[in-house]
């Protein structure tokens, strides 16, 4: 009578073990992986390949196709990796993701959502905090490559700030 429990027990002991080890590949899409976390689907584009997450750190390791510009409500621009600290409701220490306000890109540092019945979500870009309308990441937004030189320009602007991408602009 003994021996059953044990088999029971044995074998939901190695399934939890089996989820624990699971590094994130296996799981489904990244924006599965962002509804677990109390994050919107959309908040990331559609063009992402593969990701990684570190459970037990929360490092969250997107790989998209390449550089791209998707479109909340105005544009955003992803690097081809992005990365962040994944916990329930943020993104924190964001790396890759920038958000143009007033002709100047901005890096977005942390993503929040803190009461999803509220309908906003709170994006840190180190200058501000700004609430979007949480309707805004129902979808993943479709990435564009954009034009060469738009892209050029942003990678610049991203990497170095608005002065040198200008300069580099007036040497062409």
């Amino acid at each position: 009578m003994g021996k059953p429990y044990f088999a029971i027990t044995f074998q939901i002991l190695l399934a939890f073990a089996l989820f624990l080890s699971n590094d994130g590949d296996d799981d489904g899409s990244v924006q599965d992986l962002l509804r677990a976390y109390g994050l919107p689907p959309g908040l990331l584009p559609s063009a992402v390949n593969s990701y990684d997450l570190d459970r037990e750190t929360g490092l969250l390791e997107v790989h998209l196709d390449s550089p791209c510009f998707a479109k909340y409500d105005g544009l955003v621009f992803f690097n081809q990796t992005v990365r962040g600290n994944l916990s329930h409701g943020s993104l924190k220490g964001l790396v890759g993701f920038s958000q143009e306000e007033l002709f100047i890109w901005l890096p977005v540092k942390e993503v929040l959502l803190t009461d999803p019945s509220s309908g906003v979500i709170f994006f840190d870009i180190g200058v501000a905090h700004k609430q979007l309308s949480l309707s805004l990441f129902e979808n993943p937004p479709d990435c564009s490559a954009g034009g060469e030189d738009q892209l050029q320009l942003a990678v610049q602007m991203i990497r170095g700030g608005p002065g040198e991408a200008i300069g580099s602009q007036e040497q062409k």
